[in-house]
């Protein structure tokens, strides 16, 4: 009964097409800036000091990958690449530690325990610096971007240690050992200590604390590479211009991948079918506050896909306003959890792996946990 609905769809082509190109000429300059940073920050070594740092803790959660493999080093460059929100740079670096681990792999088609759990902690890894979020929020006019950094860290490291402590139950991993200990329970302290300290704040102050450690944070990032790599005799200049000349490739390699899921998705809205998929959650979540059921597309695609569930957050901050609830918790959940089907396909198919075993309800567990975490603190903060 509604005679407008082939027109909307039409319009959503047409305006979804151009949104992209507008978003993607935004991108190049952001994205150029940030690989321009972290260029410095692999100059100066800081980047390869994290991975040897992380090495004891994969050498006792890995047991059979023994010390000083090349496996360790693949796996600590792919998990750093992730910390700083690197998801280009992770990829082919997870690929390369998922190889080196099938060197170690007495069953070659079926899935090792080191596989499974170096791909849970991949897909729910932490992500200290989120870029990829704030950069689209820069982009559609926030004027504080880095406003969800804070839910994005907790929400995070829920969705890791759920992975970990799955995976490690289902592999009776001892994680009674000093290093283990040690590392987990510093990463909860802090967890609890930000959380504490926030807790005792109002609306408003939490709103600006958040945004005063989220920038904070990022501009010391920024100076401690420039800084480092200075003092280690890099010509600070040069490597910039080297790291940053990547981005206006990245950013128009992203146009038709981004044009695909916006268009999809914005014919998917105009066409009424996803009110439909959303009304149906509404019913089941019943009464009272149901607006983070609008960001839930964001959440039903993250796992399949990363361009789709970036397309999903950038349709809701189009559509409710990029600093609205919706939004804010869309952007929360595109940086709590990784596109764990996506990164499955591609890692173990590298690898020749066809029998996954139970990386996929580990996976699927450390999601669930990262998008439950997600809707709290959003609650709570927005």
């Amino acid at each position: 009964g509604d005679a407008a609905v082939f027109q909307r769809m039409v319009q959503a082509l047409f305006d979804m097409a151009t949104l992209t190109v507008e978003l993607a000429i935004g991108l190049i300059g952001l994205m150029a800036l940030w690989l321009g940073i972290v260029a410095l920050g692999e100059a100066s070594g800081l980047i390869d000091k994290l991975g040897r740092a992380l090495s004891p803790l994969f050498t006792r959660l890995m047991p059979e990958v023994p010390a000083g493999h090349p496996a360790i080093s693949s796996m600590t460059l792919n998990l750093s690449a992730n910390v700083l929100g690197l998801d280009n740079a992770a990829t082919p670096l997870g690929i390369r530690a998922m190889q080196d681990l099938q060197t170690l792999n007495p069953t070659p088609d079926t899935a090792s325990n080191a596989q499974i759990l170096f791909l849970v902690l991949n897909t729910s890894s932490v992500t200290l610096f989120p870029v990829t979020v704030l950069l689209y929020r820069a982009q559609m006019g926030a004027p504080d971007p880095a406003a969800v950094f804070i839910p994005i860290l907790i929400a995070t490291s829920c969705s890791t240690f759920a992975g970990l402590l799955v995976t490690a139950w289902v592999q009776r991993l001892r994680l009674a050992d000093t290093v283990v200990l040690m590392w987990l329970a510093s990463a909860i302290a802090l967890l609890l200590a930000l959380v504490g300290w926030f807790s005792t704040l109002s609306a408003q102050q939490l709103q600006q604390q958040s945004s005063l450690i989220s920038n904070l944070m990022i501009l010391s990032l920024v100076m401690t590479f420039i800084l480092a790599a200075h003092r280690k005799g890099v010509n600070v200049y040069e490597r910039f211009i080297e790291g940053a000349k990547g981005g206006f490739n990245v950013a128009v390699e992203l146009i038709p991948y981004l044009l695909a899921m916006l268009v999809a998705v914005g014919v998917f809205r105009a066409s009424g079918a996803l009110d439909v998929l959303l009304d149906g959650l509404r019913w089941l979540a019943g009464g009272g506050d149901n607006r983070w059921v609008d960001a839930m597309p964001t959440a039903l695609m993250k796992p399949l896909s990363g361009s789709g569930a970036r397309a999903m957050m950038i349709e809701t901050m189009n559509q409710h306003g990029v600093d609205s609830f919706q939004a804010r918790l869309a952007a929360t959940l595109q940086g709590s959890t990784e596109t764990t089907f996506y990164v499955l396909a591609v890692y173990f198919g590298a690898a020749g792996i066809r029998h996954t075993r139970h990386a996929i309800p580990c996976g699927l567990a450390a999601d669930g946990a990262g998008i439950t975490a997600a809707i709290v603190v959003s609650h709570w903060f927005y």
